[in-house]
């Protein structure tokens, strides 16, 4: 039996770990014999399984909804909002060929940022503020926020997983960002009814494609970096 977990929120590290160590423990006695999960927030969540984790990557639906969609995305920059997604940033940035920055945040409590830095230039350019959950969205909003004052011309947001919670839509409704992108790992219809600023990447064509590949004994690794056709 293949499953398929869609996402894991992110929390503090000693809650992942006993989170992590309950799910893995239902699904191995449930009979799951193979897991394919996408974009872990914590990519070590995998050791707490004791069958195999293939976890694929948003990133090529990505690529291919910025391509599609972006007028001038050859004249864009990649954002992180945090440290922890340069490597994200920077992997999705070298893929389009254009430039990346990253925002320096600082929290005084959970979820609620206290301070932002922009490292990079985004004058007069589209940003793109790429990232893997998009929760409260307070810090989402922020890092817009901050990109408009540095001076770029729009500034969307691409997330795999949209949680939505609390306020997150009521922010998104009044900040100044045009688009909110996330996958539909988690179902979003009822979400973009009441905000239409989010729109949804279907990615189902890719676990779809990897459950055919996993059942066929095939090879994963070509959905890290292609969308199938």
């Amino acid at each position: 039996t293949t499953c398929w977990q869609p996402a894991v929120r992110r929390s503090a590290e000693a809650v992942v770990s006993t989170q992590s160590t309950g799910v893995a423990n239902m699904l191995s006695v449930a009979g799951a014999d193979h897991i394919i999960t996408m974009d872990l927030h914590a990519s070590q969540i995998q050791g707490f399984f004791d069958i195999p984790v293939d976890n694929l990557y948003a990133e090529p639906a990505v690529l291919k909804w910025i391509k599609e969609n972006i007028e001038n995305w050859r004249e864009c920059t990649i954002v992180s909002p945090d440290a922890g997604g340069a490597k994200r940033v920077v992997s999705i940035a070298d893929r389009l060929n254009v430039n990346f920055a990253l925002i320096h945040k600082e929290r005084a409590v959970a979820n609620e940022v206290q301070r932002m830095t922009l490292v990079g230039d985004v004058t007069g350019r589209t940003a793109i503020i790429v990232d893997d959950l998009a929760d409260t969205c307070g810090t989402v909003v922020k890092a817009a926020e901050k990109l408009k004052e540095a001076g770029a011309k729009m500034v969307y947001a691409v997330m795999t997983h949209g949680v939505f919670s609390g306020p997150a839509l009521e922010r998104l409704m009044d900040s100044c960002i045009e688009a909110i992108v996330v996958s539909n790992t988690i179902p979003q219809h009822e979400k973009i009814a009441v905000c239409p600023k989010i729109q949804a990447i279907d990615v189902s064509s890719i676990i779809g494609e990897a459950i055919r590949r996993t059942h066929n004994g095939e090879s994963v690794s070509y959905l890290f970096g292609n969308v199938p056709l």
